[in-house]
């Protein structure tokens, strides 16, 4: 599995932390950055990330920001892209239950570690359930 990370400033503390969490777990991860806690536009990571996963260079994205927000809103800017907004392990799991989301989002400033690990190995260990949310996910996309 191949995971395509990126914060802003105010995610940089989670991703570093999550980013060694997967990695320890043997599944491969690309940092876009940022690279400190120094102040930056989430925009300049989302996209990246988002690009990438849409090109299927990667398997899913994990993003963070302050509040989740704001890095959600960038990422799902991209065609086919399902970037869904977590901050607890059974959203997670319906995100790709039911909307096959291929971007996870975290609300850096407002989840702890634990509950945050949580949500990406639900996200990440969840299929798509497919049947009669096939056609809704096919609508989300103009």
């Amino acid at each position: 599995m191949k995971i395509a990370i990126g914060s802003d400033h105010a995610g940089f503390s989670l991703k570093e932390k999550l980013k060694k969490y997967l990695i320890d777990k043997g599944i491969e991860v690309k940092d876009f950055g940022c690279y400190s806690e120094q102040s930056a536009d989430y925009a300049d990571f989302a996209h990246p990330v988002a690009v990438a996963v849409e090109k299927k260079e990667f398997d899913f994205g994990l993003l963070m920001c302050g509040s989740g927000n704001g890095i959600n809103m960038a990422a799902n800017k991209h065609p086919g892209i399902r970037a869904a907004l977590c901050w607890n392990s059974e959203i997670a799991k319906l995100a790709r239950l039911h909307n096959d989301a291929n971007i996870l989002t975290l609300p850096a400033r407002f989840i702890e570690e634990a509950e945050a690990k949580k949500c990406v190995d639900v996200f990440l260990s969840t299929a798509f359930e497919g049947g009669r949310h096939e056609g809704r996910v096919r609508k989300i996309s103009c």
